[in-house]
């Protein structure tokens, strides 16, 4: 794999590119702490440069928890990356509080950090983004464990507002079916409005994770991840597994159509432009001999086969 420190687990990442170079950030937490599942209270952002996706020159940790009162109190986990009309960095990540140490009882918020050479970020303390319960489910409102409001995923459309989509649950429906896609917007990035979820809570996901949304050949899609544990015994039977998921978004999100991209081997994948080219990152979940491996494979090639997004494997080609 590209990018496996031997020292730390590497796992949920995101990805801006500048100057031809490619910046990759990611969750890190050390192997020192024995047991991965420990990863997720522990978690740091590093930092790591690339020109070919393949060979990293790592820069440390770039954002670390906040401490007692802060919003990313316990951990920082997963966001993405725009700039703003002035030049300035914007990273929007996921701030974790974890109340007791014995459970995994968690909420999530988010929050902000800025940059103007994508290597030191200032946190704003001022910003914090919260579920709003008009629409999604917020801690001990549900048996769910935590307050899921979490994985930012940034993007300006044609007109020049800015949305944003984040990990959460719907606070109606059967709680397998509760994962949603949820919206907010904003004229500027400082001032953000929270929308009812661009999905209903009838799909058969108690969450669906780490979105991208891109377009391929004309084709708008939707990148997401989820596990076993968060998969309806329906979808399950019918051979969906844990993995990257792939969704068309024509107009609208089709999660009727969603389908596995990759199993459980990759996950929380992303499509990233490479030469003009797009291909597949993710990090390696699983394998034969261990449940969880950590560290970022080595860039994939990906085509549309019949408007159909498709790995090499999955095409026939290898």
């Amino acid at each position: 794999m590209a990018l496996t420190p031997d020292d730390r687990w590497i796992w949920d990442f995101w990805h801006v590119q500048h100057d031809n170079i490619h910046h990759l950030y990611y969750l890190q937490a050390p192997k020192s702490l024995g047991d991965p599942e420990l990863r997720h209270r522990n978690a740091t952002i590093g930092h790591a440069t690339s020109t070919d996706l393949s060979t990293w020159t790592e820069h440390g940790t770039a954002l670390t928890p906040g401490g007692a009162g802060a919003v990313d109190a316990t951990a920082t986990w997963t966001g993405s990356i725009v700039r703003d009309d002035n030049g300035t960095w914007r990273m929007f990540y996921t701030g974790s509080t974890f109340p007791s140490p014995d459970t995994a009882t968690n909420i999530e918020v988010i929050a902000m950090a800025v940059s103007t050479d994508l290597h030191t970020w200032t946190k704003d303390p001022s910003f914090a983004l919260h579920a709003d319960p008009r629409w999604y489910e917020t801690l001990g409102t549900s048996d769910w464990p935590e307050e899921a409001w979490r994985d930012p995923w940034v993007y300006r459309d044609e007109t020049g507002q800015w949305h944003m989509l984040i990990t959460a649950r719907a606070n109606t429906g059967a709680s397998i079916d509760r994962g949603v896609v949820a919206h907010a917007t904003s004229p500027d990035l400082d001032t953000w409005t929270v929308q009812p979820p661009l999905t209903d809570p009838v799909h058969g996901f108690a969450h669906l994770e780490v979105f991208q949304k891109l377009a391929l050949n004309g084709q708008d899609l939707i990148l997401f991840s989820a596990h076993d544990q968060v998969i309806s015994e329906d979808r399950r039977s019918a051979g969906a597994t844990t993995g990257t998921w792939v969704a068309p978004w024509d107009g609208t999100i089709d999660l009727n159509r969603a389908r596995n991209l990759s199993g459980p081997d990759l996950y929380s994948g992303r499509i990233i432009d490479h030469n003009g080219s797009p291909v597949f990152l993710a990090f390696e979940l699983s394998d034969s001999t261990d449940p969880f491996v950590g560290g970022i494979c080595d860039p994939i090639p990906v085509n549309l086969v019949d408007g159909r997004l498709v790995l090499p494997c999955e095409a026939g080609i290898q």
